[in-house]
């Protein structure tokens, strides 16, 4: 009985404790796949969505958000004579991610943000009766860490994503890889 009053002491001290923030982002998103079949520089794209974080401290905090992310790529030239007839060389990919990400110094001017990232392919605008989509798996799984400045209500991010799936059908495998930045507005 002692156990479960100080679990549950503990509990309501740390809930009491959090506040939950909700905000909106955008920003561009600079990417590659990282793979043979593909140049290897990174294409400008962007990135909005929305974010909820929840503070269980003022150093520790957890946050999830919402993102609409497009990733811009090329398919490398050794593949020119395969695909030019059926497939535009160009590729827009674009994804809804989730990341949820482990916030260190949450309340501070810089806070440390980590933690796992899960998108989801919702079209590739690709070619010839819908065929491009078939180039590219439906999911992607990634790591994410970056800083955030925090100048309430307004916080300037910057991360890096680590893709870990192959994100290509054809071909050798490759890995999605993205610098984004951007701003966020917290509105509550």
């Amino acid at each position: 009985m002692k156990k479960i009053i100080v679990i549950a002491a503990l509990c309501m001290s740390v809930f009491g404790y959090s506040q939950v923030h909700i905000g909106a982002k955008a920003g561009v998103n600079m990417n590659k796949l990282d793979g043979e079949n593909f140049n290897s520089n990174f294409e400008l794209g962007y990135q909005l969505g929305g974010f909820a974080y929840v503070n269980f401290s003022d150093f520790l905090g957890v946050q999830g958000e919402v993102l609409f992310n497009q990733t811009n790529t090329k398919i490398a030239d050794s593949y020119k004579d395969i695909f030019d007839n059926a497939f535009k060389k160009n590729k827009t990919l674009n994804y809804v991610s989730v990341p949820v990400l482990l916030r260190l110094n949450s309340e501070g001017l810089i806070t440390v943000v980590a933690g796992p990232q899960f998108s989801f392919l919702t079209s590739g605008n690709q070619s010839v009766l819908e065929n491009g989509k078939k180039l590219f798996k439906k999911t992607d799984f990634a790591f994410v860490a970056g800083t955030e400045v925090n100048l309430r209500p307004v916080t300037l991010y910057a991360r890096y994503v680590w893709g870990f799936s192959d994100v290509t059908d054809f071909g050798s495998k490759a890995n999605s890889h993205q610098i984004q930045a951007g701003l966020g507005l917290r509105l509550f």
